[in-house]
């Protein structure tokens, strides 16, 4: 496991699930039962009508890039290489901030609209990172 020196999430309870998700190599969104609407980040109600009545479940972990900047500023808790900071596409329609890994850190490689998909950084005992690497096939 790689030592992390940044700031880590700290799991709240209407968090717990996502990150317990995350841990276990799941990707955990919610989803409103009265107008069916999948959201993120998780919170206790849903932001499409307001309904109290939500459900957790397991995503695809399936999404498509939709926006990313490359930093190039050497960091000390990403390592000197240049590293994407991206938006992507759930395939259940919400849109997360999150890291594309296993490709090169180049415009050419990182092309709007490509398919993902999830995989996790285990930063320490209790958190894992949700990250997107390109789809196989």
């Amino acid at each position: 496991m790689a030592e992390y020196n940044r700031p880590l999430p700290l799991p709240t309870p209407e968090t717990r699930h996502f990150w317990e998700g995350c841990r276990q190599g799941e990707l955990k969104l919610q989803r409103c039962k009265s107008c069916k609407e999948s959201y993120f980040p998780p919170r206790p109600f849903c932001p499409a009508c307001g309904s109290r009545d939500v459900e957790v479940y397991k995503a695809s972990g399936k999404a498509t890039l939709y926006s990313y900047v490359i930093n190039h500023r050497p960091r000390p808790d990403f390592g000197e290489e240049p590293h994407s900071i991206a938006v992507v596409e759930l395939a259940e329609g919400p849109r997360m901030m999150t890291n594309i890994v296993d490709c090169p850190q180049t415009p050419e490689a990182l092309q709007l609209d490509m398919a993902l998909e999830v995989t996790f950084e285990q930063a320490n005992e209790e958190i894992s990172l949700p990250k997107f690497k390109p789809a196989k096939g």
